[in-house]
């Protein structure tokens, strides 16, 4: 079976940006109270630009690199009608969101108009914010099958919209952002596994219904996502039959900063093997992995070779967590 490599990364963050001073002071909390309750000091929202405006804009952002690298590369100056061919070599657009504005036709398809791409399978997909995770993988099988040989994945959510802003638990957290991997086949050795998994949410612990806001209960969310995700990610590692001090680093899914610190303690993990980008971009949901990934690339800290576990965890209740080498 073949396996699958990152070609490029890009992302998106709106221009409006709302610090916590401004929040405080809009909700009456007391100065500091956002940073100390989620590890949050800033936020983004769409004002103008609609949730298929911003997947647009990290696609952008992920083709434009991809110019650059293969410039450097000294394979020729990589003209127009050379991108276009290479972008005409994408035959599967996934997106995962939860905030869609149309029930037809999907971000994917309107991705695949934008860059006039002729064929392609077009799917987007709702598994909460795991649903990059679920992404991804869906992505591998098609690539690993041969049913498709270059895939663009792109994460985005436009929180702002299904938010109501009075209500401290949700808009204090929420974001909004887009991000996306351009994915192709190799023939190199890499490892990949994966493990993911649902439990029936008899609670409701995060909803939201079409035309309403979301609603969480955010005490019920962090007992569930410190004690899931650590499960998730130690079954991971025993069906990978991998160590946890070969892994450079654990990608989360960004929620909040104490729950990522719970998973942390009790994985016995130093802060540094988990990437952790929360506080300046607030929680974007699907946006969040594709996000982080993408500042990593762009500050060299992953490397050909490199193993890293991705972990997305929410509303469903969805779990899922991927071991990928770079």
């Amino acid at each position: 079976m073949k396996n699958i490599e990152i070609i490029s990364s890009g992302s998106y963050l709106p221009k409006l940006e709302v610090n916590n001073q401004q929040l405080e002071k809009k909700l009456k909390l007391e100065e500091g109270y956002i940073e100390k309750r989620t590890g949050i000091e800033k936020r983004y929202y769409a004002k103008e630009e609609t949730i298929e405006e911003m997947a647009k804009k990290a696609v952008k952002n992920l083709i434009i690199k991809l110019e650059t690298q293969n410039k450097s590369d000294n394979l020729n100056e990589l003209d127009e009608i050379k991108l276009k061919e290479a972008i005409q070599q994408i035959d599967l657009i996934i997106v995962a969101t939860t905030t869609p504005n149309y029930l037809m036709p999907g971000i994917a398809n309107k991705i695949q108009k934008e860059l006039q791409i002729e064929n392609a399978i077009c799917l987007d997909i709702l598994a909460g914010c795991s649903g990059y995770i679920n992404a991804l993988d869906i992505a591998r099988m098609y690539l690993t099958t041969e049913k498709a040989q270059k895939a663009l994945v792109i994460g985005v959510d436009k929180l702002s919209e299904y938010t109501e802003k009075e209500d401290i638990g949700t808009s204090i957290i929420l974001s909004d952002g887009a991000g996306a991997l351009l994915l192709s086949t190799t023939t190199k050795e890499k490892v990949y596994m994966s493990n993911i998994k649902a439990e029936i949410d008899e609670d409701q612990i995060l909803t939201c219904k079409v035309n309403e806001k979301i609603k969480m209960n955010g005490k019920e969310i962090y007992k569930y996502a410190v004690t899931n995700t650590v499960k998730n990610i130690n079954e991971l590692l025993d069906k990978s039959n991998e160590k946890l001090e070969n892994i450079k680093y654990i990608v989360p899914h960004q929620s909040n900063t104490k729950i990522m610190k719970s998973m942390m303690s009790r994985l016995k993990i130093d802060e540094s093997k988990m990437y952790i980008n929360i506080k300046d971009t607030g929680n974007t949901f699907c946006a969040s992995i594709p996000i982080a990934l993408n500042e990593m690339f762009e500050k060299n800290l992953l490397l050909e070779g490199d193993k890293i576990i991705l972990i997305g965890y929410g509303g469903g209740l969805n779990t899922g967590s991927i071991l990928l080498e770079i």
